[in-house]
């Protein structure tokens, strides 16, 4: 049977709003309020990440199931990165992966640009320490090398390549691991249950892989890294949320060793208007959990 999973806690703020906002700074109601239409959420993915927008502090993953190239995984490279070009990169697969415009829309490319701008900042500074409540974050991506492989996906690779070495690459999956401090439980989880426990936990954020190359282990491969990476920090719990509509995500982190903990109320969801999410917890501790299956 299908374990549940899902989101959010409380920022010091008028009014309640999810825990995301504690990751990111918000570009989305400033420009709402300047009365710039917001971008629509894609109706056809049928799953949810920050908010199905990228909303400050994306706590949840975007994995949904489409048709797909084949990959062959042997020119995969998945590592944390702060090169500012593939972080770039990765920031414009979130922004393509989470929203849907209107191509008719005036001002668009503008606007996609403001976003992209601010996120990119944004994770630059998580990733330097520069944000309060956060210890560490690291940026992990999957990247394959420009080729005929991709030849089908010329969008993807115009708007999320950059250059290594020499080598073009294009960034096809990206996550967050944030190793989170004085953040409530509602986002970190409860577990440990131990004095200091909070440098114990690390959470999952900004979850997603580009729509052309889902169901080839993409999502799979970025969780067993930051797995593997949480566990050199000393993390023991590992969290994440995940719509409840979203059922390729909660298979993905079922396969991960991901169990159900905690989940979100209907109405809390509504008065944030975004989809119910479910929370999600991996032991640390246990190897078998970071075998490749």
């Amino acid at each position: 049977m299908m374990l549940p999973l899902l989101s959010q806690s409380a920022a010091p703020l008028l009014v309640p709003l999810p825990s995301a906002h504690l990751l990111y700074p918000s570009s989305i109601h400033r420009w709402s309020q300047r009365g710039f239409p917001n971008p629509n959420p894609n109706p056809s993915l049928g799953c949810s990440t920050l908010r199905r927008e990228l909303r400050p502090g994306s706590t949840a993953s975007h994995l949904c199931e489409r048709e797909a190239l084949t990959l062959d995984g042997g020119s995969l490279s998945v590592k944390e990165s702060s090169l500012e070009e593939e972080l770039w990169a990765a920031v414009r697969l979130r922004v393509r992966t989470f929203y849907e415009f209107k191509t008719e829309s005036c001002g668009i490319e503008d606007y996609t640009r403001y976003l992209t701008e601010r996120e990119f900042e944004a994770l630059k500074d998580r990733i330097a320490g520069k944000r309060i409540g956060l210890k560490r974050v690291s940026c992990i991506n999957a990247t394959l090398p420009i080729s005929p492989f991709l030849a089908s996906a010329d969008e993807l690779c115009s708007a999320c390549k950059f250059s290594n070495n020499g080598e073009e690459r294009v960034v096809v999956g990206t996550l967050d691991l944030n190793q989170c401090l004085r953040l409530t439980d509602e986002l970190t989880g409860k577990r440990p249950e131990v004095l200091g426990s909070d440098i114990m936990r690390a959470y999952l954020s900004n979850v997603c892989v580009a729509k052309e190359l889902q169901r080839n282990g993409l999502g799979y491969a970025l969780v067993s890294k930051s797995k593997k990476v949480a566990r050199e920090w000393g993390i023991s719990d590992l969290y994440v949320h995940v719509a409840v509509d979203n059922e390729a995500a909660q298979k993905l982190y079922q396969k991960s060793g991901f169990v159900y903990e905690n989940e979100e109320p209907a109405w809390q969801a509504r008065f944030l208007g975004r989809p119910r999410r479910f929370l999600l917890w991996a032991d640390l501790t246990q190897n078998n959990l970071f075998q490749p299956r």
